[in-house]
């Protein structure tokens, strides 16, 4: 694409002020404004005001495999994970395209390291869990990292750096996520710098849609993967496609697999998995209603008792339902950095316009069955969101030290 054919983009959506400072800019500058009008989807700006996406179901329970049952039935679980793992028909997907800036880093959170006495790092914490299952089943699992135009070049540099923390390297593949633009309140998009319109990621469930972008799907196909676990970064303790998770997933022949925990408190702050007009769904802590949190299933336990921890094992060959113009669009409010009528850059202290999203929750509730399959809080769960208190590095740092890692 040329400038020419940019900014009749432009022109035909009402943005042509996205080119005021054209002529200000270098040939480098005039060239990746370019490149970011031709790669950017501004579709979603027709969604403001449609007020139709936050709209929620019918929500009932969805009974998870819980941990007794996983025990009882360990063994034929645990060959029928080995088994689809030896075949390569699982790989790994790491979400790492957040920053630390909540920690107080400017690196990417991945990066961040959690150690007393040593340097570990949440990286080499995830890459080491997975290289755990390498060993048990003596194959080496493809492992996809999607990064964000932010912390692309620092991660890639760092993992390099770091020889991968033992894992193969030509079994990991990079990709960005993509991009969706931000824009004030009327849906006039926001300049970043006079080079560059304001955008940001385009949510947890973009990394399908950005897998795709970037033609990986194909590794899928060419591979014979059948079955992907998507996890996020900030996890230090999470099982990465362990044999029994992907097992109790293969053998209940299901579109998705998602590791729970069984809730703290009835009001805990975590989606819980369910039903939504019948489909599998999550339910924010925030929806749920007093008669939900107090409902009892047959056994006389809380009915929507089992918190999602973000680690999913997805059915690749129905991820190719899961299409952007049927998943839910969130807008939501937020403060955007941006330049001001003068081109000079501003922070504002109150939100100013819309960034759009599209969760993962969303794309569970495109798809038709799911497992929801407990794991052990204090083994599998030890997030890190806050420098401090609850899901920080402090109580990573604990549950680490009672899992017998040495820090």
């Amino acid at each position: 694409m040329n400038y020419e054919q940019a900014y009749k983009k432009m022109c035909d959506i009402g943005q042509e002020h996205v080119f005021k400072y054209y002529d200000e800019l270098s040939d480098e500058g005039k060239a990746a404004l370019v490149k970011q009008v031709e790669e950017t989807d501004f579709s979603v700006l027709k969604r403001i005001g449609s007020g139709a996406d936050e709209t929620r179901g019918s929500f009932s329970p969805l009974a998870a495999m819980q941990l007794p049952e996983i025990e009882r039935r360990r063994d034929e679980l645990y060959a029928a994970g080995v088994k689809a793992i030896r075949e390569g028909k699982t790989a790994a997907m790491l979400l790492a395209g957040g920053m630390g800036t909540r920690l107080g880093s400017d690196n990417p959170k991945g990066m961040f390291d959690i150690g007393l006495n040593r340097h570990v790092y949440i990286f080499e914490r995830i890459i080491t869990n997975l290289l755990d299952v390498v060993k048990e089943t003596n194959t080496w699992i493809r492992l996809f990292i999607m990064t964000s135009e932010k912390n692309h070049d620092a991660t890639v540099k760092f993992l390099t750096e770091k020889g991968f923390f033992g894992y193969k390297q030509e079994m990991v593949v990079f990709f960005k996520q993509d991009m969706a633009p931000a824009c004030d309140f009327n849906g006039k998009l926001y300049m970043e710098a006079k080079d560059r319109i304001s955008t940001s990621p385009n949510g947890n469930a973009g990394w399908y849609s950005s897998m795709v972008r970037a033609g990986l799907d194909k590794i899928l196909v060419n591979e014979g993967i059948e079955w992907i676990d998507v996890f996020a970064v900030d996890n230090v303790l999470q099982r990465i496609c362990d044999p029994c998770f992907v097992g109790a997933t293969v053998l209940a022949d299901v579109s998705v697999g998602a590791k729970v925990v069984k809730k703290a408190a009835p009001d805990e702050k975590v989606g819980v998995m369910c039903l939504e007009d019948g489909r599998p769904s999550i339910v924010e802590y925030y929806e749920l209603s007093e008669d939900m949190m107090n409902a009892k299933d047959e056994k006389g336990e809380p009915a929507y008792n089992y918190g999602v921890i973000l680690n999913y094992l997805f059915r690749t060959s129905e991820l190719a339902s899961v299409t952007d113009d049927r998943m839910p669009l969130h807008i939501v409010k937020k403060k955007i950095p941006c330049l001001d009528e003068n081109g000079d850059p501003v922070k504002p202290a109150e939100p100013n316009g819309y960034k759009f999203e599209q969760l993962v929750l969303d794309m569970i509730h495109q798809l038709s069955t799911c497992l929801p399959y407990e794991v052990v809080r204090e083994k599998e769960f030890a997030p890190i969101k806050n420098p401090t208190g609850i899901d920080s590095v402090e109580s990573a740092r604990e549950l680490c030290k009672l899992n017998g890692i040495e820090l």
